[in-house]
């Protein structure tokens, strides 16, 4: 694979005028059907409209203990996952998280104007600890002021999540607006960018959870490195519902997941579902999504795979991005240390 320009440059005044928006998956898995379908496919859109900025959080990803040389390896996926589903360096600024220390050093101030009240009432963090009883760290309790961070060093405007992610965008509102009531004009507010379609994908195994890598049953989610064979066995395995019509109802949380997801990679619409599969039974629907899904992710695994045999290129890739997010970030930082009282720090 020839090695091409990277890294979206900064931008003019004229590009400038665009919305940022900023987002990013931790690498403390591999990623899933629900991640493509419900983030970084409707991502790949909006680098036609927006400034885009996307990075690997892998800092976010330490609140539960990971095992080292596969943190390493699953960032590097992750980032070729990324490029793989479409997002182009040359269009969006794509960085590691861990590489730009201004995210943890503006986390650590942006702490000191958050409210021990605010945290404790984050549904994440109630969620986690009961998940992760024996190691309810002060990270996982901290989490939202360091996506605040993130958020907030680039001066987004659009951060694009699902409703279960709202409340993370709400609460970086919520410090910037607590921060500039004290400073000034420091930061933008940002705005939470809910997409409808396909926004939340569910388990397969219990249609009443999101999908999950992190799932212990395996037939519960899809990964984008799956083989079409065992992507078909999944769908066959699929949670349905009592009766046999396949048509959305309060009563049919699996046929109303197999219905999103079957939407989500073929472009229909709900409706037009119900029509095309009357008198058709589960098994032909499961099979019928299993292949719309195989077809979707085909291209996803085979660039993938192409990607991670270049390593050169993915090297190049992180390392521009990284001086170009710390760049963006620093202006910021830089402002922020002069509004609280600190020094200017030297220069290198």
């Amino acid at each position: 694979m020839e090695v091409q320009q990277t890294a979206a440059p900064i931008r003019g005044a004229e590009e400038a005028k665009q919305k940022i928006v900023f987002s990013g998956v931790q690498p403390s898995g591999k990623l899933t059907l629900g991640n493509y379908l419900g983030a970084i496919g409707n991502w790949v859109g909006m680098q036609q409209d927006y400034r885009c900025i996307f990075s690997v959080m892998n800092l976010h990803s330490i609140t539960v203990r990971q095992d080292p040389a596969a943190l390493r390896r699953q960032t590097l996926e992750v980032l070729a996952q990324y490029i793989a589903c479409g997002i182009d360096p040359a269009k969006s600024l794509l960085f590691i998280q861990g590489h730009v220390s201004a995210h943890a050093e503006l986390a650590w101030i942006l702490n000191c104007y958050t409210m021990f009240g605010e945290l404790s009432r984050m549904t994440q963090f109630k969620d986690k600890s009961k998940q992760h009883a024996d190691n309810v760290n002060a990270g996982l309790f901290t989490y939202p002021v360091l996506m605040a961070a993130d958020i907030l060093l680039y001066h987004t405007d659009l951060v694009p999540v699902g409703q279960d992610q709202k409340q993370h965008v709400e609460i970086a509102r919520d410090i910037a607006e607590r921060f500039n009531g004290v400073y000034g004009d420091v930061f933008t507010i940002p705005e939470p960018m809910i997409v409808r379609s396909g926004a939340k994908i569910m388990s397969l195994a219990d249609p009443t959870k999101k999908m999950s890598k992190s799932d212990p049953n395996q037939n519960a989610y899809v990964l984008l490195t799956d083989k079409p064979e065992d992507i078909l066995r999944k769908f066959k395995r699929a949670v349905t519902d009592s009766g046999s019509e396949i048509r959305r109802g309060e009563d049919k949380p699996g046929v109303n997941n197999l219905i999103n997801i079957y939407c989500a990679a073929t472009g229909s619409t709900p409706e037009q579902v119900e029509q095309q599969f009357v008198g058709k039974g589960y098994g032909d629907f499961k099979m019928a999504v299993g292949e719309a899904v195989v077809e979707v992710l085909r291209p996803v695994r085979e660039k993938t795979e192409d990607l991670l045999k270049n390593k050169d290129y993915l090297e190049q890739v992180y390392t521009e991005g990284a001086f170009q997010a710390a760049r963006l970030a620093d202006r910021t930082l830089e402002k922020v240390y002069k509004k609280v009282g600190f020094l200017a720090k030297p220069k290198r």
